[in-house]
């Protein structure tokens, strides 16, 4: 290590004991002894260091100095508290607030929406409290068209009732909109900046998806327009970063700036102060929400440390931007995107360039490079990201290397076409972005559908550590430092070891997995956990019914039977243990048959499946259609049953050559009764067991189904007692062959020349 790079490390010291401190005091209720008694600790070191020049005093006073400064943010920040703490907000009373919006308007999951703000007044009956507020506003989804034309600079003047907010949170006053009273679109600068970004959408809109929803986001982080299933595929390729402003596209606006200005023949100083406007005009055009800031900040600091050569020097400076901005925002310290941002950069800085070298002894050193960035972002943020997403995206640095080619032209020639004046130049410079948006795209789309490449991994704090270690143990056998053999050899060990873990693991799930299956399955069920996810198939065709509580799991049963399309999805009803794989299927199905819609989050599913390019369809009694050679006709539910387990779609299946099925969802009893007295029941082959086995069962209806097998979606040591002895029972005694996912994993049942065969995953003993 060389005398630049030793110093280098002093202010990265002092950066993480200022991160440390101000993670510390803005989960504490009460920071201004701890700032105290910072201040003097860190005059006593400033002594020790005057006296006797040695330089960990010197670190240490003002690591200890620093830290009492983000101690003091949050102190200065403690009697607004109070304030708005005396309102009584958190006992729902009503408020009425004036705000200024300084973020994205961002829609929520359930149709409503959440933006920043800062409140300058907030009154609750005589009591009112001005100032400049830190606030996080939600409208629920009957409001969100009345702030649809709010933007950033807006002034709100709204009605609502406050939630708790936890001391870690920005935001001193979170709030519930109840009566939208003023919501005018954003004036001057501001609305010259938003009808760019909506100039853009606009002259996407004519060409072919998903590239043209991709185009915005590239270029200034607007996912509008942008369709779930891409998006949904983005994040799980490590391509999200793109669609967001990071600092990637950050980076590659500046570094346009800089190349165009060289080539002119710009002096230094000139491409610098240039390339400095361009960045703060783009932080402009994209909204210069704090996020955005951050991203700004870390890409001109990297590409900084880039374009001098001085990596050492890069990491001092990163180092006092981290400091300066936990000082002036302390509640960064507790920000998942913040920390993805320092390591993502750190990482370009100190570990790209090693791993370049360790890579050139395999491969070209252009290549090595091109790999070496990548590989450097998703070996530091990993660990960070697996806290959020137990999974590790196996193809993520094979993915970015493809795609991030693209990701230059499809960025400039957007911004280009942001601001173009003329709107025949946004429209050319749009279909330009198209082409490598459309590759990125279609990369994205091609990675998330190889399921193999997520691998699970463990959740929390144990999987972070575990996942730290690996990917310190990779770096250090890439990089091959000579200096320490031993550890080079152990690391070598550890990434041996590992791989072979998830060959085996990934093998076992894509190649030995599907070659158990017995290739002649008509009827098979998923073993997802408690909930429930049934296929058929007839031919080519295939259909799903339900699609468990996750995702992860429905796409690994997918993999097994060697389904890739489903031509129909049944959501028998909205429960989460039959929806919530959704996620797993949506783009890959053609027709969705579904039961009575309850709440709002029901349609937004439906909603969410048509985007993507499937036909909806609602179920009711007599509802029929092919599936292949199949014919399905819905047993239930009536017109007028009301959601829930007891309008569950029920399907009676037939077909040549095909075992007679009929698939009961979640009936109770009672609904059980209903559909005796409504339809002809026939007798069967196969029967979806209701209700994973509950007790809430009529006997009558498994006595006129008379079926040979029953399966029964159920999790292994559920809290309900499912199966219950009583099902189990009724079933024994129709010499009904039970097959359950939760001792016999997932299950198929083939019919030859008139017979049945129920294949168990796991076979009983």
């Amino acid at each position: 290590m060389t005398a630049l790079q030793r110093r280098a490390l002093r202010p990265a010291a002092v950066a993480l004991a200022t991160w440390a401190a101000a993670g510390l005091t803005t989960s504490a209720p009460d920071v201004a002894g701890f700032s105290v008694v910072g201040a003097v600790a860190a005059v006593l070191c400033a002594v020790v260091f005057v006296r006797g020049r040695h330089p960990v005093f010197g670190i240490a006073a003002v690591a200890l100095a620093c830290a009492a400064a983000a101690g003091c943010s949050v102190a200065a920040a403690a009697p607004t508290r109070a304030q708005i703490a005396a309102l009584q907000v958190e006992g729902g009373r009503q408020l009425a607030v004036d705000l200024t919006v300084v973020g994205h308007v961002s829609g929520s999951a359930d149709g409503g929406a959440w933006f920043d703000a800062v409140a300058s007044r907030v009154a609750a009956g005589t009591l009112t409290v001005t100032g400049a507020i830190p606030s996080r506003v939600g409208v629920d989804a009957s409001s969100r068209a009345a702030v649809a034309a709010s933007g950033l600079g807006s002034e709100i003047h709204l009605t609502g009732r406050a939630i708790p907010a936890s001391p870690g949170e920005r935001a001193i006053l979170v709030l519930r909109a109840q009566e939208i009273i003023d919501a005018p679109p954003p004036e001057g600068i501001w609305a010259w900046f938003e009808a760019l970004r909506d100039g853009l959408v606009a002259s996407t809109r004519g060409l072919p998806q998903p590239g043209a929803g991709l185009v915005p986001g590239l270029a200034v982080g607007d996912t509008s327009s942008l369709d779930p299933a891409t998006d949904a595929a983005m994040t799980a390729s490590s391509l999200s970063h793109l669609t967001a402003v990071s600092g990637a596209n950050c980076a590659l606006v500046v570094g346009a700036a800089f190349v165009l200005l060289a080539a002119v023949g710009a002096p230094r100083w000139l491409r610098v102060v240039g390339a400095s406007g361009v960045l703060t005009g783009f932080v402009a055009l994209v909204t210069p929400e704090p996020s955005v800031v951050r991203a700004a900040t870390m890409a001109a600091i990297a590409l900084l440390a880039v374009v001098l050569g001085r990596p050492a020097a890069g990491v001092a400076v990163l180092s006092g931007a981290v400091t300066a901005l936990m000082i002036a925002d302390p509640w960064l310290s507790t920000s998942l995107g913040f920390a993805l941002s320092a390591a993502a950069t750190a990482a370009l800085l100190v570990l790209a360039r090693p791993l370049a070298r360790g890579l050139e002894r395999w491969m070209p050193r252009a290549l090595a490079l091109a790999l070496a960035v990548p590989t450097a972002a998703q070996l530091a943020c990993g660990p960070l990201i697996v806290l959020i997403d137990p999974h590790v995206p196996l193809l993520g640095i094979t993915a970015n290397l493809v795609a991030d080619p693209a990701a230059a032209p499809a960025t400039i020639a957007g911004v280009l076409a942001c601001i173009a004046p003329f709107p025949w130049l946004r429209d050319g410079l749009s279909a330009l972005a198209w082409i490598p948006a459309a590759w990125i795209a279609a990369v994205a789309h091609t990675t998330s559908g190889i399921g193999a490449q997520k691998l699970p991994w463990p959740d929390g704090a144990f999987g972070a550590a575990l996942l730290t270690a690996v990917s310190a143990a990779i770096a250090v056998a890439l990089i091959r430092p000579t200096r320490v053999r031993r550890v080079t050899a152990l690391s070598t060990v550890i990434v041996a070891v590992t791989a072979g873990l998830i060959a085996g693991h990934t093998t076992l799930r894509t190649v030995a997995g599907p070659l158990t299956v017995p290739t002649t399955w008509d009827v098979a069920m998923c073993d997802v956990g408690q909930g429930d996810a049934t296929l058929w198939r007839s031919g080519r065709a295939v259909a799903l019914v339900d699609t468990g509580p996750e995702p992860e799991r429905l796409t690994q049963c997918l993999q097994t039977f060697g389904v890739e399309h489903l031509d129909l999805v049944v959501l028998t009803h909205f429960d989460l243990d039959h929806i919530g794989g959704s996620a797993a299927v949506i783009g890959r199905a053609t027709l969705v048959l579904h039961g009575p819609v309850d709440v709002p989050e029901d349609q937004r599913l439906l909603d969410r499946f048509a985007a993507a390019g499937a036909q909806l369809q609602q179920a009711t009694t007599g509802t029929t259609g092919m599936v292949g050679e199949t014919r399905w006709q819905a047993l239930g539910p009536a017109p007028r049953d009301e959601p829930g387990n007891g309008a569950s779609v029920a399907l009676d299946v037939v077909g040549p050559d095909f075992p007679r099925t009929v698939l009961l969802g979640d009936l109770g009893a009672d609904a059980q009764a209903a559909l005796l007295r409504r339809v002809e029941v026939p007798r069967v082959d196969v029967v979806k067991v209701s209700h994973h086995g509950s007790a809430d069962q009529d006997p009558e209806l498994y006595r006129r189904l008379h079926p040979v097998v029953g399966l029964i979606g159920v999790g292994a040591q559920n809290r309900y007692g499912h199966p219950t002895v009583t099902l189990l029972s009724t079933l024994a005694a129709l010499g009904v062959v039970v097959g359950r996912t939760d001792t016999d994993g997932d299950l198929a049942v083939s019919m030859s020349e008139g017979s049945l065969m129920l294949w168990r995953a796991r076979p009983p003993g």
